[in-house]
């Protein structure tokens, strides 16, 4: 059994297709992290792909943010997938995992917002170990970022350590073989990051302690396997004993001593380029199923399409599968399950035998919010939201005859399209723009004449012409003149334009043409200055962040980012872009 897992920062970039993404994956579970889908965004080409039948936990608060999803292939179908990591996302507890384990500590408010966002999915499987059935959970995790100017989200963030463990632990106690893989957003060790000399008290991280206490000590774990290989109750002992720990990190099991091993870089400076990043994407695995069924585990950093790379496992151990995929599966969704209502349902008599919106509201997964259930109950918004019903445009004592003739007069328009095209005039306060005429002795008739901010009549094809007069670039033909005449104005004839009563639209600076008038209002930046080290072209970049500089432009190198003893790295060249200059 082979399992993956990648942070792909957004599911709906794989332009070339999920398929083909998962198929070069050659997995038999893929777990994706930061999806940034909601259940009203989740497509049937995302949910539905293949060979595979997925589960999502999706974020409730926001849209385009957090989420997970775990795909497996059909012959490796789970018996039974949850969302999130408290129970409180399901009513229907038929098929879920189970195993809560003691949440005292936390409160009800407290369970709600960690699951609030979609950051985890656990799925259920029958594995053969030694010819004999075993079971194993497949927890996949999105675990919070702790953002340095909020510091409630330090706290977020722990507390959901501590969550994942509480599960994970108790699925453990009965019986079940645990792995949790995902984004954990923490680097543990100092080669597990490009510059760990950069932070201050690195080990003391309230992260990097929880996965001292989390893991298996690299040291007295290898001690334990070399003096108990064949003695199973030795090792249980032995494991138990092991107070750092009860999981085993698979990559750094198997690669003791590989530094620059990065799963995330800042695709933003091109840190990729320079592999100055950090490794917060694992695999953990409990330590008596981790010995006895892992034979290799590295990353992908060749495989690109998001900040992360893949990272992956292989295990000796086959999957069995379910005859049916649990309820959690996308395939039960009502959208994709052919039992969402279409247009076509409104346009026909209705059955009374037909089921209730409150039978059809108690199918509805536990995942939807209330306001996407009221969109599935109701997809045309046949009601307003005060509730009442809206008014029909056909009143039903009206004879029949008089129905139709309502009906036309209310799909008649209000104006022509062609309005919204037409070339507005130069809004002035005079209340009126007068046109003369030549046939008339240049008097003015003012039958004809323009407001100011009135539509310009445009010009029409020769076949027909506008009784309102001609608009021709910047001139404007009064009424009554001739075809010839427009003619003649297209070809610059200069006699045409002298017979021909027109109205000066044009710039009200001139002799300067329109780009020359913007260069000396909008002057841009100025040139790029070289930067000290390479002497190249710098970068201009914009202050993004809240606070006195936001929106100031200033000169860096243009090289990517990387370590400052890295010759071919963005050297320290900043220069801030005088304003005016400008």
């Amino acid at each position: 059994m082979k399992i993956v897992t990648w942070n792909i920062n957004g599911i709906r970039t794989f332009k070339g297709g999920i398929k083909k993404v998962f198929d070069s994956l050659d997995a038999d579970i893929i777990c994706v992290q930061e999806t940034k889908v909601t259940r009203d965004l989740l497509d049937e080409r995302t949910a539905i792909v293949e060979g595979y039948n997925s589960y999502f936990s999706f974020s409730r608060g926001r849209s385009g943010y957090s989420g997970v999803g775990t795909y497996c292939k059909d012959s490796a179908t789970p018996f039974a997938a949850e969302e999130g990591l408290t129970g409180l996302l399901t009513t229907n507890h038929e098929g879920n995992v189970g195993c809560y384990g003691d949440q005292r500590e936390f409160s009800i408010e407290e369970l709600k917002l960690l699951d609030n966002e979609g950051r985890a999915v656990l799925t259920q499987h029958k594995v053969l170990c030694e010819e004999r059935p075993e079971t194993v959970t497949v927890i996949n995790v999105y675990c919070p970022r702790a953002d340095p100017e909020k510091p409630e989200r330090k706290q977020f963030k722990m507390r959901f350590y501590k969550l994942l463990q509480g599960r994970a632990e108790a699925i453990l106690e009965t019986g079940s073989h645990v792995i949790i893989l995902g984004d954990v957003n923490t680097s543990h060790r100092p080669m597990d990051h490009c510059d760990p000399a950069d932070i201050d008290d690195f080990e003391e991280h309230p992260g990097r302690k929880w996965l001292d206490s989390f893991l298996v000590d690299g040291s007295k774990e290898k001690e334990s396997m070399q003096d108990h290989d064949d003695d199973e109750d030795s090792l249980t002992s032995s494991t138990n004993s092991i107070q750092s720990g009860k999981f085993v990190d698979a990559f750094r099991h198997f690669h003791p001593t590989r530094s620059k091993a990065f799963t995330c870089w800042n695709t933003m400076t091109g840190a990729r380029q320079t592999n100055y990043g950090t490794r917060i994407d694992y695999i953990f695995a409990d330590h008596l199923f981790f010995k006895k069924q892992f034979v290799a585990a590295d990353i992908m950093p060749e495989v690109e399409g998001s900040d992360h790379c893949p990272v992956w496992g292989q295990l000796r151990c086959p999957v069995l599968s379910s005859s049916k995929p649990p309820p959690l599966c996308s395939r039960h969704l009502p959208e994709f399950a052919g039992r969402q209502q279409k247009l076509s349902h409104f346009l026909v008599k209705v059955d009374q035998d037909q089921p209730s919106s409150e039978a059809i509201r108690d199918t509805l997964p536990a995942s939807q919010e209330a306001g996407e259930t009221r969109e599935n109950l109701n997809p045309l918004g046949t009601c307003t939201s005060s509730g009442k019903k809206r008014t029909s445009a056909v009143e039903p004592n009206v004879p029949k005859s008089k129905k139709i003739k309502t009906v036309k007069t209310a799909l008649k328009p209000q104006g022509s399209l062609l309005a919204f095209f037409k070339p507005r005039c130069t809004p002035v306060e005079a209340p009126v723009i007068q046109c003369e005429r030549v046939q008339e002795g240049n008097k003015v008739n003012p039958s004809h004449a323009i407001r100011a901010g009135q539509a310009v009549p445009s010009v029409k094809s020769s076949d027909t012409e506008d009784s309102q007069g001609v608009c021709m670039g910047n001139k404007v033909l009064a009424p009554d003149s001739n075809k010839d005449s427009v003619s003649s104005l297209n070809q610059g004839s200069s006699e045409a334009r002298a017979s021909e009563p027109t109205l000066d639209l044009a710039c009200p600076r001139k002799g300067v043409s329109l780009g020359g008038f913007w260069k000396t209002v909008l002057r841009g930046p100025p040139p790029p200055p070289p930067c000290k080290a390479h002497g190249e072209p710098c970068v201009l970049r914009t202050v993004k962040k809240a606070g006195p500089n936001l929106g100031k432009q200033f000169f860096v190198c243009n090289r990517p980012q990387g370590h400052a003893s890295n010759p071919e790295a963005r050297c320290n060249f900043f220069s801030w872009v005088d304003q005016g200059k400008r």
